[in-house]
């Protein structure tokens, strides 16, 4: 049995999350589901944006189901999201990206984007002057290393054959630079039997829409993956369709890819099906194979069968289409 902590936080947060719930228990009967607060319903409770019982309730778990949180435009906000990624560790960002449904207009994709999660831009470390702002930028060799094993390691586990390293390394020479010297270290190190090259960041924005077929597994830094991700997901179909996983040593936690979305929070119009393909991540990273591969299977499935969600023209809504996905993955289990 394998302990799960859900987090469904704001707007369509608490919609999908219990769309992954519902798939979630009709492929397995081995999880213990506990539910905690996070955002700005925590805040309202609680005070917090992120309560410390919650962050108490994370570290006991096995894993973590996380929804969406939105942000207020407030200076002083404490992002729960960055809080937890640092206080648990977690250290890797995943984000699987693969066509779905047919789009006439736009090329098939199936790429894997590893992303720093810890350093880069995203340390909040801000410096106010008379003149405006200074954002300060960390990039460590340990950091580097670690992202770039962490991605070896997952294109080996997952059969991957290529690994590109996306960087601005003509422009911040020094802590990019550092990136791509170590990117290619590690790489000979320990990428045996895989395919290595590196590109620079507008380059690969570029390819990921024109030609996505010529990734395999990028690994990159926080903000490029951030972006990139989305441009990802673009191709795909929408952020509906884009799971991602936050990953250390010890703890990770999965989530959809999206926003909370709060103009349609409360319509049933929400996709949820990066909801439920970031339950499935998290099974197999429980080493829970069998109903992960279940659900995505059921997933493409009920696409494939004509049943589509309203943000891809489209009936479903989130209740119904994630009913028909459980429906298939009870009968897979018969």
């Amino acid at each position: 049995m394998k302990r799960i902590c859900v987090l469904p936080g704001d707007g369509i947060g608490p919609e999908v999350i219990e769309a992954a719930v519902t798939v979630l228990q009709a492929a397995t009967d081995e999880l213990e589901i506990e539910y905690a607060e996070i955002g700005g319903a925590a805040y309202d409770k609680t005070g917090s944006y992120l309560p410390d019982e919650t962050m108490d309730i994370m570290r006991a778990s096995d894993s973590c189901l996380f929804g969406a949180v939105t942000t207020p435009p407030t200076l002083d906000y404490d992002s729960p999201v960055l809080r937890f990624r640092k206080e648990l560790e977690l250290f890797a960002n995943v984000r699987p990206i693969r066509s779905i449904i047919r789009q006439p207009t736009r090329p098939p994709i199936d790429a894997v984007i590893v992303r720093e999660n810890s350093e880069g831009l995203y340390t909040q470390n801000e410096v106010f002057d008379d003149e405006g702002v200074t954002t300060l930028r960390k990039v460590t060799r340990k950091g580097c290393e670690r992202i770039v094993g962490f991605a070896i390691d997952y294109a080996h586990a997952h059969d991957r054959k290529r690994i590109t390293c996306v960087h601005k390394s003509n422009v911040l020479r020094a802590s990019d630079g550092l990136f791509v010297d170590v990117f290619r270290q590690v790489a000979e190190s320990k990428g045996k039997g895989l395919a290595f090259d590196d590109q620079l960041v507008d380059s690969a924005a570029m390819k990921l829409v024109t030609s996505p077929s010529s990734f395999d597994v990028i690994v990159t830094l926080n903000l490029y993956g951030d972006i990139l991700s989305d441009v990802a997901a673009g191709v795909a179909g929408g952020l509906g369709f884009a799971p991602s996983g936050n990953i250390g040593k010890k703890h990770s936690v999965f989530e959809p890819a999206h926003g909370s979305a709060p103009d349609i929070a409360g319509s049933d119009v929400a996709n949820p099906t990066a909801a439920i393909l970031a339950g499935a991540m998290m099974l197999e990273h429980l080493g829970m194979t069998e109903p992960a591969t279940a659900i995505r299977d059921s997933v493409s499935s009920v696409y494939g069968s004509g049943h589509l969600t309203v943000d891809v023209g489209g009936r479903h809504g989130t209740k119904s289409f994630a009913e028909h996905v459980a429906s298939m993955v009870a009968d897979s289990r018969q």
